[in-house]
């Protein structure tokens, strides 16, 4: 079994005090209008000077806006989560120009989430308590799991969600080793009633957890609607459906890191669909059901978990026809209407839709990762 040094973040809730949480908001302002002012700057050089501003120019405005009166309250924070504003903003054009993204947008004050970025030296970090730059008390974490031994944290990210929790993120370099090499392969077909068909025969089940909170949040959100806009009772209204939305995202979330883990673990090789979400919840009919599968996050936690225990995840083309195809003969039919669960072959073989798509894909999958044919560039 190898063992692999890899960049890991380990997420904990903590519990500021009054002054630290007067600080932290301070931050997060300064943050958002340190970012915004860089992207304003970036694109006033380009429209009348067609010139690019780097991360190094933009380190010495940030430098001038912090001498300028006008500004002079950007000195109260420390200076990495500006900087770090900075070289977000930088990977946001890096991306735009490789066309891997739109045009950077400006940061508009919000509810929902608001972070920081703290490098090793804004930070302390002794006997398992951290002290962030310019505060005078270590963070009150809930350590509800360990850190690695003899780790030090690189950087820290602390963040405040629509709910008011308020989390950090610590950022570490460890050492992971894989799992014992093994000669099972699966196959992972992605439903809606069935969350995922496995081609040993299994089907995961779909919890449904917006479903199950829908009447709650229906209710939550009509009397939001009605509250005054800027009085207290809409603050706690507004309260009111963040917390129903964070306890949805926290269940799924849960629920695929376990199934995600369970599957790395026995399986060598998974494979699993190239699926364009994006264009599918664009159907109305289904577009609630396809965001609450969550199958793009389940994807992503399968490709990093695999990377890091020396597993194998290929995604066979899109438009490979899973559904129609007899994993028995191969013969492949006209039509497979959704409503069709289950089906007989001329071959004589009865299938499972599900299970036999699954089926389909494992064979696509190891044909991909022998031939290399309609292999797809990784979305890492």
């Amino acid at each position: 079994m190898a063992s692999k040094v890899v960049k890991r973040a380990y997420k904990y809730r903590f519990y500021p005090t009054v002054e630290q949480a007067e600080q932290l908001a301070r931050t997060f302002g300064c943050v958002r209008y340190v970012y915004n002012r860089g992207l304003a700057e970036r694109s006033r050089a380009w429209t009348q000077e067609q010139r690019r501003i780097s991360y190094a120019e933009s380190d010495k405005l940030l430098t001038q806006w912090k001498r300028d009166p006008a500004t002079e309250w950007l000195t109260e924070p420390s200076k990495g989560p500006l900087q770090a504003a900075l070289r977000n903003l930088q990977g946001a054009f890096d991306k735009f120009w490789r066309k891997q993204a739109g045009y950077p947008q400006f940061k508009k004050k919000s509810k929902s989430k608001e972070s920081a970025t703290y490098f090793a030296n804004c930070f302390t970090f002794r006997h398992g308590r951290i002290k962030l730059a310019k505060q005078s008390e270590a963070l009150d974490i809930r350590w509800s799991r360990p850190l690695p031994d003899d780790v030090e944290p690189s950087q820290v990210t602390v963040s405040r969600d629509s709910r008011g929790r308020y989390h950090i993120s610590i950022l570490v370099e460890e050492t992971i080793t894989g799992h014992a090499s093994t000669d099972t392969t699966i196959g992972l077909d992605a439903g809606i009633t069935t969350l995922y068909a496995l081609s040993t025969g299994e089907k995961v089940s779909n919890p449904r957890h917006e479903r199950r909170d829908r009447a709650r949040m229906a209710k939550a959100q009509r009397v939001l609607s009605k509250k005054q806009k800027g009085s207290s009772n809409r603050a706690k209204a507004r309260l009111r459906v963040a917390r129903i939305h964070a306890r949805i995202a926290d269940r799924r979330r849960d629920h695929l890191h376990k199934l995600s883990t369970r599957l790395v673990a026995e399986n060598q090789v998974i494979a699993i669909e190239d699926l364009s979400v994006r264009n599918m919840v664009r159907n109305r009919s289904l577009s609630r059901a396809i965001s609450d599968a969550s199958w793009s996050e389940f994807r992503a936690m399968l490709e990093y978990k695999a990377d890091w225990y020396g597993r194998t995840v290929v995604a066979i083309d899109r438009f490979y026809p899973s559904s129609k195809t007899c994993s028995t003969c191969g013969r492949i039919n006209d039509s497979m209407p959704l409503r069709v669960r289950d089906w007989t072959c001329a071959c004589g073989a009865f299938h499972d839709r599900d299970i036999n798509a699954a089926k389909n894909i494992r064979a696509a999958g190891l044909a991909v990762l022998a031939c290399g044919d309609g292999v797809r560039p990784s979305r890492s």
